[in-house]
């Protein structure tokens, strides 16, 4: 049996490329379209489109990336993927869980309040609140957007004046400030691929600045993870409903082992190159098992 899956993108990059392979290996049905088209239209029978393509036809909608947009303009991809999935087709992940992991206060509160251990966070609308949580948090904090990934827009501020004026200038775009304490971690963070309740791989990310992503020249190299990070990595994952997510794990100098972060649409293009498992294609084994699809072998 072969399924429809429909692809969404901001654009055609490696991702996109390993799971067509990896779906067209296996006599899937698949292709890319731009998030940025949606369409939906509310009649006697409600549907979402791209261009000619009515997803609401597929069997599976992957939404490989949420890409920036207005505050509208996201709202809207993930109101249209709410109304996707209640009339009965799958999307992955749940949009749920890609709207829990797409805002990064919104990821930190929910672990926080399962137990979690994560860097202490202040999250504010005004530079006067800013910069008394700069001075709470001990001087020393990461700056992130709300929205992000790979490390864009993350700055490291040390100095009141710093403060000061990056405070003020994000203040003329009215951005949300989303301050966190700084965890000393020596350059090396993990990063865990989790998929179905299992961790598929994991790797360490080494680098010689204090941002470890491999978009920005991090090195990487497997590791074997401890009983009590591989439980960490399950219960974030778990705690924003996922079905698959990279989870950013950062141990301490106290210790601590503290979730960083959990990704929803997360890429694994570093990971591949420290294991052996074909990552997207036990990402299309997944979706297999879920729909009730028996395992095969295909000949190409």
């Amino acid at each position: 049996m072969s399924v429809k899956v429909a692809i969404l993108s901001g654009s055609d990059g490696w991702h996109v490329q390993e799971l067509l392979r990896a779906l067209t290996t296996r006599g899937h049905t698949a292709v890319r379209l731009p998030i940025q088209r949606l369409v939906g239209r509310i009649e006697m029978r409600s549907s979402l489109s791209v261009g000619p393509v009515e997803l609401d036809d597929w069997d599976v909608v992957l939404v490989r990336a949420i890409p920036r947009g207005s505050l509208e303009q996201i709202i809207f991809r993930m109101d249209a993927l709410h109304l996707l999935a209640a009339r009965g087709v799958r999307v992955f992940n749940p949009p749920k869980a890609i709207e829990r992991t797409v805002d990064k206060y919104y990821t930190s509160g929910l672990l926080a309040q399962a137990g979690l251990p994560t860097p202490r966070t202040v999250v504010c609308e005004q530079s006067d609140d800013a910069l008394a949580a700069f001075e709470a948090l001990g001087g020393d904090v990461i700056v992130k957007p709300l929205f992000g990934s790979m490390g864009l827009g993350m700055v490291r501020i040390q100095n009141p004046d710093v403060a000061y004026r990056v405070f003020k200038a994000l203040e003329l775009e009215r951005a949300v400030y989303y301050l966190q304490e700084t965890i000393p971690h020596g350059g090396r963070d993990i990063r865990a691929f989790v998929l179905g309740g299992r961790v598929l791989a994991a790797m360490e990310r080494l680098a010689d600045d204090w941002r470890t992503n491999v978009a920005r020249g991090a090195r990487v190299r497997p590791v074997r993870l401890t009983p009590h990070e591989e439980e960490l990595c399950l219960r974030a994952v778990e705690v924003v409903g996922a079905e698959y997510a990279g989870v950013d794990l950062l141990p301490g100098p106290d210790g601590v082992c503290y979730v960083l972060e959990v990704n929803g649409i997360p890429g694994w293009q570093g990971l591949q190159t420290t294991t052996d498992r074909d990552i997207a294609a036990e990402i299309v084994a997944y979706l297999e098992a879920s729909l009730g699809i028996a395992r095969r072998r295909v000949t190409v």
